[in-house]
């Protein structure tokens, strides 16, 4: 190796270092972005089961609502919308920017005839 080539060899690994380190921040980022999606997909569950819950309680349209913005913000985050009527409830929940949608039916004859449920 000549001394002219000493510089290009440095040019050289400076640019793979830079480079392995830009992949290595977006690879983070978007672990970063799956973890919270599936945060999000997580608290969107609880709170459609929490909804339900209510539903199957008769307790109405309303307080299935409140019930899935209670559990939206026990777990980090902000209930968007709720559509909760008789018998489901479909809810769209925001986890640190990630978006979660989940739905949960309420299966009357569960209530009253748990073996045709299994």
């Amino acid at each position: 190796m000549n001394r002219s080539e000493r510089g290009s060899i440095a040019v050289l690994t400076i640019s793979v270092v830079v480079l392995a380190g830009m992949v290595a921040i977006g690879a983070a980022r978007a672990g970063h972005a799956a973890g919270n999606a599936a945060r999000a997909d997580t608290a969107a569950d609880s709170v459609a089961l929490a909804a339900a819950a209510a539903l199957a309680r008769h307790e109405g349209a309303g307080a299935a609502t409140t019930d899935a913005a209670t559990m939206a913000a026990s777990n980090g985050g902000v209930l968007r919308t709720c559509d909760c009527a008789a018998d489901h409830a479909e809810v769209v929940v925001e986890v640190d920017g990630a978006i979660g949608r989940a739905r949960a039916e309420v299966r009357r004859e569960c209530q009253y005839f748990p073996h045709r449920c299994g």
